[in-house]
């Protein structure tokens, strides 16, 4: 295949497929992918057979109704998101299979590297080369808001999986952007609405914030700020504090929090680096000296691993999908499912591709040719998709002036669980907030919006 990019390919509609490399380029590209995961806080939980290329799933080119080409990490510290992401996309796509009146999907994923340029370029030859139909997938914020812009630009839709960045939909909203997972909005609106619940419990006073200095962390701290506003909890900001995403020390910043502790210390760090802070924190006094939050990505699967038997106290983490959480026949087969194709558990983002794909199929369904996009666009606007996530009685959907998936969340505290291991602890003591009520309001979106001009 020609184009501006070096690929390794994988064919797949069976096995999950072992890493192959082609060339000198390829096995160099293979040996740094492996010394980095060495490294990486999530190494252990990486299998040999982990792709760091190109991997293709599902119908042949010549027999798909659709293809889809998706942007996932597959080598450093966030690697783990892509490993599952194919995982579930392979799940999908057999769950698919069975009903016949479904379109065949072909899927094409592939490293993004976490390089915003990069993947623009990416996108650009997928829908070159490969004729994609549709974008998905993207794990960082900014890498998913730049590939955004070139959606918006080519007019193809994209279905964002796994970045939060709430500006996406909101100030930089348009009609072919849809995302199928929680955003830092609905995270931090349940999040204010916890630490409303807590202050009246506590009376706790002071805040401070910790995210990645990149879109996700800055969006993060403004909806929580717009979020605690909104709900009238009144607090003294003790400190913001910006580190680089894959900080891999952290001991100025844990040095600096022990000088002015706050009450409240809202973390928005994610995946690796989440791990990191908790790691290099509890061999200090932090977690004596403040409850520490993080209502977006803390109680994934790996970090809850990461916590061994013995987590730190005063703990209060969320997910945008719990392996026990909500305890319903829906949610106990997707966890099952993943176990038994992969032999391990699911992290949040495995969720979201699988819920990329099964919107994305429903609304070829209704639309009824992939090649009409605006009928597509329209299918997706209100789309309904039963997900693992969803509680008793509630299906989420994606909203129409958003193009944001609304969905409930559950906030929880590290409980002693051995029933997936190698996990020791999993989330309980839940507290959960319903869809409708996170949803931002008409008010919020036109402000938001109209800041920029959108």
């Amino acid at each position: 295949m020609s184009g501006p990019l070096t690929r390794h390919r994988h064919n797949d509609t069976t096995a999950f497929p072992g890493c192959t490399s082609q060339g000198r380029h390829g096995w160099t590209s293979a040996v740094i992918a492996l010394l980095w995961l060495l490294v990486s806080p999530v190494a252990m939980a990486l299998p040999a057979d982990t792709p760091v290329g190109r991997v293709e799933l599902g119908a042949p080119k010549d027999q798909a109704d659709a293809t889809i080409a998706c942007m996932y990490p597959m080598t450093g510290r966030s690697a783990s998101y892509g490993r599952d992401s194919i995982v579930a996309i392979r799940m999908a796509l057999q769950e698919l299979a069975r009903d016949p009146q479904s379109p065949d999907l072909r899927v094409i994923v592939d490293d993004s590297r976490s390089k915003a340029s990069f993947a623009v370029r990416m996108a650009e030859d997928f829908l070159q080369n490969d004729d994609a139909d549709i974008l998905c997938g993207i794990v960082s914020s900014g890498v998913g808001m730049a590939v955004s812009r070139l959606a918006r630009q080519k007019q193809v839709i994209l279905i964002g999986t796994d970045h939060a960045s709430s500006r996406a939909t909101l100030e930089e909203g348009h009609d072919y952007y849809f995302r199928v997972s929680s955003d830092t909005w609905i995270s931090h609106a349940a999040g204010a609405r916890y630490l409303k619940e807590l202050q009246k419990e506590t009376g706790w006073r002071k805040l401070a914030f910790l995210g990645p200095d990149y879109e996700y962390g800055r969006v993060a701290w403004r909806d929580l700020q717009q979020a605690l506003a909104l709900e009238g909890v009144r607090f003294e900001q003790t400190g913001t504090y910006w580190p680089r995403l894959y900080e891999p020390d952290y001991s100025l910043y844990i040095q600096s929090l022990l000088e002015n502790p706050p009450d409240i210390l809202v973390v928005g760090l994610w995946g690796g680096d989440f791990t990191a802070f908790i790691e290099q924190a509890r061999t200090t006094r932090l977690f004596e000296q403040m409850r520490v939050a993080n209502f977006d990505t803390g109680g994934d699967y790996e970090t809850l691993v990461a916590l061994g038997s013995e987590p730190p106290p005063g703990l209060i983490l969320s997910a945008r999908h719990h392996v026990n959480w909500p305890d319903t026949d829906r949610n106990r087969q997707f966890v099952q499912d993943f176990h038994e194709l992969s032999g391990r558990y699911p992290s949040y983002s495995a969720q979201g591709a699988w819920a990329g794909m099964m919107a994305i199929a429903r609304a070829i369904r209704l639309a009824g040719d992939v090649s009409d996009t605006r009928a597509v666009i329209t299918a997706l606007e209100g789309l309904e998709v039963p997900l693992p996530k969803d509680p008793d009685g509630f299906t989420s959907y994606i909203d129409p002036q958003t193009h944001q998936i609304a969905q409930a969340q559950a906030i929880g505290t590290p409980v002693s669980d051995d029933r997936f291991p190698p996990a020791r602890v999993l989330l309980g003591n839940w507290r959960v907030y319903d869809a409708e009520s996170l949803k931002p309001s008409p008010a919020l979106i036109q402000k938001r919006r109209g800041e920029t001009g959108g």
